[in-house]
């Protein structure tokens, strides 16, 4: 089934008839199929930290490369693939018709179905920007304009859908579009919502089966980018977001204020703490658990990097401390990688080109590539002790994470574009999943 740009109506009339056969006989059997391997069934994987269990990597490639298994042509954007019982979930984007959610099957490529949303709309660096997340009956996923779909995975019917913008009162989008992923906790679906004007935000929890309003924290701060995360603070789970400073190039109307991080009781919504002082413009990474209650803060757009302590009185009442703040650490659209106490981030704004930079855990730079080798807001992701990761354009590494030196396995040019390769990765059933902007590739990273 190839991916129609234009004739959307018309293919819509078309993938209903197999949509319905898709969900009885051929196609049921289809969605039973199992593979060996974990899942990367939502933003940044399985724990939401660019971090697989998967085992069994090539310790280094042939000349070429690992083998292509396929590839797929895809519209323009930034949304990522996710992964769930073999099966690859894309919310691809037509900006003349809407949002579409593409599912393939992760051995072979071929398009089992599409799902089409009548959404039509161009923002700023044009196509799709999310991220799905799937569980064992649906898929869920945030247009571009802010239409929050789910759809079940089994009929490839639209269960419910709503608009986190409009529907909760703003009058217009994010200057980049809707970019936001949502997070399960339990029986609800977490995302971000606008709140009563447009340049604030809030989060919302629904009901992940009905769509149905369980809370909603509203004006928790200014217009971002960064999708919420679930972590662990003093044994207690909570929703950790991260809101932008006031873009005063936008609304200089409104009264300045810094970005917050705050941490929310994911039941309840209630803010359990709050820091108030993020000088980051547009934010982007999701926080970074860094162990022991502390969090890394990325800001992006030259803010840097600050660690946060999140403490807890005797009264039970959270408050926080700052460890330390550098200017010399950050990631602009990705969360940074952490592992064995130091954290690896790709160093690249419109005016710093620091490359891949590691960090220990006191917000010492132990080592950067600078220009050689060159990463473009590119994708990690650690599995195996080793970090696979992209350069933005059309290269793809195999590195070894050492605190003292950067250390390249392998490297190989895809054939890719070249062009705003920024999309998340994704790696489930010994594939990796990369995509640019004209095309989807599977490549076997496994031996």
């Amino acid at each position: 089934m190839k991916f129609i740009r234009k004739e959307f109506p018309f293919a819509v009339m078309v993938l209903s008839a197999v949509m319905l056969l898709s969900s009885c006989g051929a196609g049921s059997q289809r969605q039973e199929t199992r593979l060996e391997g974990s899942d990367w069934a939502q933003f940044l994987g399985p724990n939401r930290n660019s971090t697989s269990p998967q085992t069994g990597l090539l310790r280094s490639w042939p000349e070429n490369g690992p083998e292509i298994l396929w590839e797929v042509e895809v519209g323009r954007g930034f949304g990522a693939p996710v992964v769930k019982n073999g099966r690859v979930y894309l919310l691809d984007r037509d900006d003349e018709y809407g949002d579409i959610m593409r599912c393939f099957d992760i051995r072979t490529g071929e398009e089992l179905w599409q799902f089409a949303f009548n959404s039509p709309g161009v923002h700023p660096f044009p196509g799709s920007r999310t991220i799905p997340l799937v569980d064992d009956r649906h898929v869920y996923a945030t247009g571009a304009n802010g239409d929050l779909l789910c759809i079940d995975i089994n009929t490839q019917q639209l269960v419910w859908q709503r608009n986190l913008w409009t529907g909760f009162g703003a009058t217009a989008l994010p200057v980049w579009g809707v970019s936001h992923s949502p997070v399960i906790y339990g029986n609800l679906l977490i995302t971000v919502t606008a709140s009563h004007t447009h340049q604030l935000v809030g989060l919302v929890a629904l009901n992940k089966n009905t769509g149905e309003t369980v809370w909603h924290a509203q004006e928790l701060g200014n217009e971002t980018y960064v999708s919420p995360k679930i972590i662990n603070i003093h044994g207690q789970n909570q929703v950790v977001f991260t809101t932008s400073m006031t873009n005063v190039s936008r609304y200089s109307d409104v009264p300045f204020t810094l970005g917050n991080v705050l941490g929310l009781n994911p039941r309840t919504g209630e803010v359990l703490w709050q820091w108030s002082e993020f000088a980051c413009r547009i934010a982007i990474p999701c926080a970074t658990d860094a162990g022991n209650n502390k969090l890394l803060i990325t800001g992006g757009y030259d803010q840097g990097s600050i660690m946060l302590q999140v403490n807890r009185s005797a009264d039970g009442a959270f408050y926080t401390d700052v460890i330390f703040a550098t200017p010399d650490f950050e990631d602009q659209t990705k969360s940074p990688l952490f592992h064995d106490g130091y954290f690896y981030g790709m160093f690249r704004t419109n005016t710093r080109r620091e490359g891949l930079v590691a960090m220990n855990m006191a917000g010492e730079i132990m080592w950067r590539t600078g220009r050689n080798p060159d990463f473009e807001r590119g994708s990690m992701i650690l599995a195996d002790g080793l970090i696979l990761a992209t350069d933005g354009m059309s290269i793809l590494y195999l590195i070894e994470p050492l605190p003292k030196e950067f250390r390249m396995i392998s490297s190989v040019e895809l054939p890719l574009d070249g062009m705003q390769n920024w999309a998340p990765i994704a790696l489930a059933n010994g594939i990796l999943l990369v995509r640019d902007q004209e095309r989807m590739l599977a490549l076997k990273v496994t031996e």
